[in-house]
């Protein structure tokens, strides 16, 4: 423009060269993950060194009694006996089997084997995403696995019979919880919906039915279904002792699931519903194929916190005479043959071991469920 002294067009244009920046500290590998997650800060840093010098005074001990001065092999007591003795895990690999199967005949225990085989070979198909035929595969978990491992466990009606008062340890402690979480499941799903229900017997029924279960201890539950209930029975009726067990978790369980999915729907917007409702879909076809999926996906982690506590509260069944993995840790510290002082704490060591690994996995599980359906709703 007139008046104005043209000026350089690439005057933006740096005519010196910039010095060298020193590199960037380093973010990834070994170091920059240290930097990142446990010295990022100072109060991180004091944080960390602490829980080391903790770590640093508890884990020596704890090893060399876990494994460096443990005992593992042996006959008898003797071998547990000393002054800087550890666990004593001959006494575990002794009563192995007994912890295992219980008092399940030893020729027939290839019918519990058979039966943990065929679970397996039902769950992991069906565990795995990628892997089709889910129907199919639900369809044996539901409906063809029980009647085999019916069979299987218990002899009726063409096998050696094995009465239920002979089972024990591991086999009782997955028997109850499966059974326990296979029937409160779907059992908490109809308690949810009955709850939210419009009509008053419905819901009536639902919430007198949570809100009983749910107030009274499963101890006491376990004791009436075990004692109590056959003093109302006719004297030529009996219920076996494992099976009333198997009633009185999965009911109680059933009440606390129930909370836990009626949550996962009060969490649904209600435009879900009006939504369904504007595709003309029964109430029924509604739940199936829109509200339903979304909401036990939103409780997922409570859903499986419900698995955990049932598994563990499995060995309550103690109480009635039923000898779970816990129970039959335990009844064998009385072996004269075993008696040590290591012998009780590595019995439960064991157990805490096992129960830990089943939480353990369905923990991860359920994370694992959580990322692969995670669809926006993270904060």
């Amino acid at each position: 423009m007139p008046g104005i002294e043209s000026a350089n067009p690439f005057a933006y244009v740096s005519t010196e060269t910039i010095p060298q920046s020193p590199p960037p500290v380093a973010a990834s590998g070994p170091v920059g993950w240290l930097k990142t997650n446990l010295f990022a800060t100072r109060r991180d840093t004091v944080l960390t060194i602490a829980v080391f010098l903790v770590l640093v005074w508890i884990l020596p001990p704890v090893l060399n009694w876990l494994f460096f001065d443990a005992v593992w092999t042996g006959d008898g007591r003797d071998a547990c006996l000393g002054e800087h003795v550890g666990a004593c895990w001959a006494f575990v690999e002794a009563k192995f089997g007994q912890f295992m199967y219980g008092r399940y005949p030893v020729e027939l225990r290839w019918r519990v084997d058979l039966t943990g085989l065929l679970l397996i070979a039902g769950l992991v198909p069906i565990a795995i995403p990628s892997v089709p035929y889910k129907r199919e595969n639900a369809l044996y978990l539901l409906v063809i696995f029980p009647i085999i491992a019916f069979v299987l466990l218990t002899g009726w009606p063409i096998l050696e019979p094995v009465e239920t008062s002979r089972w024990g340890g591991l086999l009782v402690t997955l028997v109850v919880a499966i059974v326990g979480i296979v029937v409160s499941f779907p059992l908490g799903i109809l308690l949810a919906l009955g709850r939210r229900s419009n009509l008053p017997i419905v819901k009536t029924f639902s919430v007198i039915f949570i809100e009983f279960w749910r107030g009274v201890p499963l101890i006491t539950v376990l004791f009436m279904s075990s004692v109590m209930l056959p003093l109302f029975l006719p004297a030529d009726v009996s219920f076996d002792k494992l099976l009333r067990a198997l009633i009185g978790v999965a009911l109680f369980s059933s009440a606390y699931m129930a909370e836990v999915i009626r949550g996962g729907l009060q969490a649904i917007p209600k435009g879900q519903y009006e939504a369904a409702n504007a595709m003309a879909l029964t109430y029924w076809q509604g739940m199936r194929l829109i509200i339903l999926p979304q909401a036990l996906k939103l409780v997922i982690p409570g859903i499986v916190n419900t698995f955990i506590g049932l598994f563990k509260d499995t060995s309550l069944v103690l109480i009635i005479g039923i000898f779970d993995l816990l129970g039959i840790v335990q009844q064998n510290f009385t072996d004269t043959n075993w008696i040590s002082p290591a012998t009780p704490a590595t019995g439960l060591v064991f157990a805490a071991f096992v129960y830990f690994i089943f939480c353990f996995g369905m923990s991860r599980y359920s994370a694992f469920m959580e990322r692969r359906l995670d669809t926006g709703h993270k904060r």
